[in-house]
């Protein structure tokens, strides 16, 4: 790789810094046909440390038959244990409260939950309505809290569903509440299916700024199915959000939802961030590198362009 970076000119109507939530060794791998050995995504991970990031979603808590590709998930934590003297983030996602029991056993310090906006999705991801899923939460952010564990709030299909369509912000807005109630600190509003363009994202942000909602209690997560990814996260960076889900590589899809492609790519939201002048503490270099190491464990290559245009400078 050259030492080619973007131009940095800063834009004054955005924030000075943005927390990157990596979200590949989770969300990526969970859609990978390939099951990825328990050494290579420890390696995988401390890699990405490496590279700077400091929250770093490890893997999941669910049943294996849900999602084989992280039935690893009681080997991996140990492997990680010595990324928390540094102060590295690695929050686990958990379905229900005998996920939390396996995580807290492993002394997890951060945990997710996973909603829905969509009846349609809700039942095809956790065979219950949005309303029974939000129940079955209750427990598991109360237990969770209790035992000093932060929670995220996770709220999928709030921009298109592929079986409802358009979803109306207000009933967005009204899980959000709910799951703030529950107890969750942040909320990541995922674009699942890829959908949204900026004028969707421009109204829900405003509709729950005006139902209460700040912009620092708020994440966002969009795949790049239509090539919208990238537009729609400064929209939302202009509206006052500093947290962005993104994924190494480009890692990803929703194995409950089969139109989802990948998430957007980590280095091409670097590459956006640092010629913005917005400082992630993150090394693109390194990252490109690791997302390159993993592509050849996978057997394929990054979809990221970022990855593949300096990748190609390098050879």
């Amino acid at each position: 790789m050259t030492g080619e970076l973007p131009m940095r000119v800063p834009d004054a109507g955005l924030p000075a810094r943005v927390r990157i939530h990596e979200v590949g060794p989770r969300d990526g791998l969970q859609n990978e046909k390939t099951i990825v050995p328990v050494a290579v995504k420890a390696e995988f991970i401390h890699r990405l440390a490496d590279a700077g990031l400091t929250t770093v979603e490890a893997t999941s808590f669910v049943h294996p038959a849900w999602v084989p590709q992280l039935a690893d998930a009681a080997e991996l934590m140990p492997l990680l244990e010595d990324l928390g003297d540094r102060a590295v983030r690695l929050p686990v996602l958990v379905p229900n409260e005998r996920g939390l029991d396996r995580a807290l056993s492993l002394g997890v310090r951060e945990i997710a939950v996973f909603a829905s906006a969509t009846e349609s999705f809700a039942q095809a991801n956790l065979n219950r309505t949005v309303d029974e899923t939000l129940t079955m939460f209750e427990p598991v952010v109360s237990r969770a809290l209790r035992a000093e564990v932060p929670v995220r709030g996770y709220l999928s299909m709030c921009f298109g569903d592929p079986w409802e369509g358009p979803v109306p912000a207000a009933q967005v807005v009204r899980v959000v509440l709910r799951l703030l109630d529950l107890g969750c600190e942040e909320i990541s509003l995922g674009d699942t299916i890829g959908v949204a363009t900026p004028g969707q994202v421009t109204a829900l942000l405003g509709a729950l700024g005006e139902a209460g909602v700040p912009p620092g209690r708020l994440a966002v997560h969009f795949h790049d199915t239509y090539g919208q990814a990238l537009s729609n996260t400064l929209t939302a960076l202009r509206h006052g959000v500093t947290t962005v889900d993104a994924s190494a590589g480009g890692l990803g899809g929703c194995p409950f939802a089969k139109s989802a492609t990948g998430n957007l790519a980590t280095e091409d939201l670097l590459w956006m961030l640092q010629g913005l002048g917005i400082d992630t503490g993150v090394d693109l270099r390194r990252l490109v590198a690791t997302s390159d190491w993993l592509a050849s464990h996978l057997g394929r290559p990054s979809p990221s362009r970022t990855v593949r245009a300096l990748s190609h400078k390098e050879s």
